[in-house]
Parts: C-alpha cells; sequence; structure tokens
C-alpha cells in the first residue's frame, strides 16, 4: 500500500501513454568513479539501526560510503520516490531503500546500474517493515531532496547484469528483504486467474492504492502475494494463467503483517506454461447414512464465545490477517444453531485474510467408510470463499500447512453467495475412504476478497466424522 496516494496520483499522470514490454532508457554519459572516503558494507549500515535501540539512526561527520546496484525501476509506475539496491548484482546478502524526492529515476538509475552511496547526513530506519535511508525527520525519514541527491547517490559507468537470487517462500526472511529475488514453478491462485472474472493486476474496482494478489509455487508448495501500485502503468493488465518464474523485490505489506513481491514491469514474470498445479479434487461420493462408529464430534457449545476456536484437537491457523475462526452465537434472523464457529474480516484492516480450521488426525487405516458431515450458514458471503479441503500428508505442524498436498472435497456442499443468509445448509453425508491412506485431515479454509469492505462471513457447525 503507497504511503503517497496524493502525489501518485499526480505522478500517475506522467505515466498514462506508457507500456510495459518496451522502455527505452535515455543515453546518459557516465564515467568510472573512483570513490573517496571509506567504504563499509551495506551490511554495516543495516546493522546500525539493528544493534540500536533507538528508531532512527543518524550518520554524522563521517567518510563513509557503500556500493550498491540497483534493482527497482519507476519506469513503469510501480516504483515512486525510490531507488532499491543491493550489495551484488549475483548472490546478494542485503538491500536497502532509498527515498528519493525525484521522479523517473530510472533514465539515471536504471536496474544494474552500480552507484556508491555516501551516508553523512543520512538516517535509516524501519519503514513499512524494510530498511529504508533518508534524511532524518523526527521518529522517522523524508525523502533526500532532490537538489542534495547527487550529493549521496554517485553513479558509476558500471551496469552489470542483475541475476535474481532463487528462493523458496519457506526461506523469505529480514535477510532477503530489498533483494531481486526469483520464484519458480509459480503461478497466480485459481481463485484469481481461473474463475468468471480473471483478475488483473490491480485494475479491480475494489482496488484501493494496490493490487494484491495470491501467488503459490507448486514444488516445494507455498503461497505469497504481489503487490502492485493502482498507479502502475499496467494495472490493467490481466493476470497471466499459466506456470512459470517470476523475479521480484521482496518486501513487506504498508502494515508490516506479511511478505509481498514487487516487479518493476510484466516482463518479471514468464508463465508460459500451461502444466498448473492447482488442487486436486478428492471425490469418493456421498453416502445416505453416517456410520456408527463416531470418530470425531464438534457443536461448538464447549467453545468460549468471541473467543479463538481451541481444543478438541483443531488447529486454528491464520496465514494471512489477524482474523481466526472464532465462537459465536446469535439470534434473529441468522442466527447461530446455539454456539458456531464463525469467521469475518469484514471491516478487520487486513489486507488480506485467510485462516484454516483444522481437525484433528482422522484414522483412516483402521477404519472403513469414513464420512463427513458438517453444515455452513453465512452473513452475505460476498467476495470472501470457503473452502473444505483433504490432506493424507500434512503432519500436523502449523507451519507446514501450506506446504502440504490439499485436496478439495468436491462432494461437501458449502453455503454460496447466492443461497439465503438466514438458513443453515448440510454438506450432506461426504465419502473420505476412496483413496489407500494411514491418516487424514479436514481444513475449512476462508479467503477473503482482499478488500475488507467486501469480505462477508461464513458459519461452521455440527461436524461430524464417522465410520462403520
Amino acid at each position: 500500500m503507497n504511503a503517497k496516494p496524493i502525489l501518485l496520483g499526480l505522478y500517475a499522470c506522467c505515466l498514462c501513454g506508457c507500456i510495459t514490454q518496451e522502455f527505452e532508457v535515455p543515453e546518459t554519459e557516465a564515467t568510472t568513479v573512483t570513490p573517496t572516503g571509506t567504504e563499509i558494507a551495506l551490511n554495516a549500515v543495516l546493522n546500525s539501526l539493528r544493534q540500536s535501540s533507538e528508531p532512527v539512526v543518524s550518520f554524522e561527520a563521517t567518510d563513509t560510503y557503500f556500493t550498491g546496484y540497483v534493482i527497482s525501476s519507476d519506469v513503469a509506475g510501480n516504483f515512486y520516490h525510490e531507488l532499491l539496491l543491493q550489495d551484488a548484482p549475483e548472490n546478494p546478502s542485503s538491500g536497502i531503500t532509498l527515498q528519493l524526492n525525484e521522479n523517473a529515476l530510472y533514465t539515471t538509475y536504471e536496474p544494474g546500474r552500480k552507484v556508491y552511496v555516501y551516508v553523512d547526513g543520512l538516517a535509516i530506519t524501519t519503514e513499512n517493515g524494510v530498511m529504508q535511508l533518508g534524511i532524518r525527520d523526527g521518529n522517522g525519514i523524508t525523502d533526500i531532496p532532490g537538489s542534495l541527491i547527487n550529493s549521496h547517490v554517485v553513479r558509476d559507468a558500471e551496469v552489470a547484469e542483475l541475476v535474481p537470487l532463487p528462493l523458496s517462500i519457506s526461506q523469505f526472511s529480514e535477510a532477503y528483504e530489498n533483494v531481486l529475488i526469483q520464484l519458480d514453478q509459480a503461478q497466480f491462485s485459481q481463485s484469481e486467474v481461473l474463475g468468471a472474472f480473471p483478475k488483473t493486476f490491480a485494475g479491480e474496482v475494489t482496488d484501493a492504492f494496490d493490487g494484491i494478489r495470491l501467488l503459490e509455487t507448486c514444488d516445494p508448495r507455498g503461497r505469497t502475494l504481489v503487490s502492485t501500485s493502482t498507479f502502475a502503468s499496467f494495472k490493467s493488465v490481466a493476470l497471466p494463467s499459466g506456470k512459470g518464474s517470476i523475479s521480484g523485490i521482496l518486501s513487506r505489506d504498508f502494515y508490516d503483517d506479511f511478505y509481498i513481491l514487487r516487479i518493476n514491469t510484466t516482463q518479471a514474470i514468464d508463465f508460459s506454461s500451461d502444466d498448473r498445479c492447482d488442487p486436486e479434487v478428492y471425490g469418493c461420493g456421498q453416502a445416505t447414512t453416517e456410520g456408527e462408529t463416531l470418530l470425531f464430534t464438534e457443536d461448538f457449545s464447549e467453545q468460549s464465545r468471541n473467543n479463538p476456536i481451541e481444543g478438541n484437537g483443531w488447529t486454528n491457523y491464520i496465514e494471512y490477517g489477524v482474523q481466526a475462526w472464532e465462537a459465536y452465537n446469535a439470534s434473529g434472523t441468522n442466527s447461530s444453531q446455539g454456539v458456531s464457529a464463525r469467521i469475518d474480516s469484514y471491516q478487520s484492516g487486513d489486507a488480506l485474510s485467510v485462516c484454516w480450521l483444522i481437525t484433528p488426525a482422522i484414522d483412516l487405516a483402521n477404519n472403513t467408510q469414513v464420512r463427513l458431515r458438517f453444515e455452513t450458514s453465512s452473513s452475505f458471503a460476498d467476495g470472501s470463499d470457503l473452502e473444505v479441503l483433504f490432506s493424507t500428508d500434512w503432519d500436523g505442524d502449523p507451519t507446514t500447512v501450506t506446504q502440504a498436498r490439499w485436496q478439495l472435497l468436491r462432494d461437501a456442499f458449502v453455503i454460496r453467495d447466492q443461497d439465503f443468509f438466514g438458513d443453515w445448509y448440510s454438506s450432506g453425508i461426504v465419502n473420505l475412504s476412496c483413496t489407500p491412506a494411514e491418516t487424514g485431515y479436514v481444513a475449512f479454509k476462508y479467503t477473503g476478497s482482499t478488500q475488507e469492505a467486501f469480505d462477508g462471513t461464513y458459519q461452521l457447525d455440527n461436524i461430524s466424522i464417522t465410520a462403520d
């Protein structure tokens, strides 16, 4: 989410005619520079803040500088008044954001350009979750004025070939923030690109300041987010529906809640393969009766109202946002059935809400004809979604939920947005035993629309798992 919407609006007017496929960098002379002063590593600059108890660290009366390579470009408007640098063109160990009060930075500092940054008179802090350099302004920083940029950022003749750092989503950490990375075997989530209304990067009517899109990797499995400014010239370009590689700068969202990937242009994406790795469908059909042996039951009557669901073997895992499945009861038109489980990200403040409620392990090896039944209701689902998933390879560890293989339970009915919100709907009696496995888990996965004012509510109740 961009922190400067008014200025961005003015800047966007200058970008309306841009195309993301063909940009030319104006010819500007540069000479090989022999820097003066004392060179320090970029990591030493970062450590000055990490090792301080103060929110801002200023550099004063020093001749020190560090070497950086430009990895960002404002050519398509997805970056604004910022220059992102890493300490090497290949296999970098650290990166940083410079706040610069200047437009069209790509004409002077194109990706790969080597620069020397003199830190005297600058200050470092953490904004939006990432390390940034600028001019001190109280307990924060502001842009380096245009008149001072050349005093602090010295441009060398070298333009190196940038090699994105191959990473897996599970490796994301502070050490790789502000670094150009690459994810392989990646694809946008099927909910973004394969539905009735495929999405653009940031051109939906519900996108404000940024478009947030779910990105998945197939091997190893993982999920992250791609963030695109609504002032980017490619905001209305349709998301690619294939699979492949994507390179971008690892960063944090505006509220510092989760990792995001920011791209310079759509050329950063090569999703040319049609061999997607979408969740498989697990379909054993439905039964006419429940089994006589009760393996698991939950009516939530013992849960503490208005508190997260816990106990009874449940895993209540928040993947994105702050909203958990909670115990709830209400009367009136859309009444609960005593106490129910509910999830609702409406007006939560979250850019994205994803939460899983997962049953304890189900013994499939020693039971035959295992069957599942539950009921769902909603208070206008709107743009949110509830999926019922089944896994036989999850290890029960919440940190590995997104790395497991989850299959859609095709035969389980879940209330739809067009169904009457005041009623409760049965899932039917769903068979779970058509493939050999030792153990299984059922997950109720809620995904918000990424727009809090359009995120609805789902309720869940009367869950039973039985066998013969």
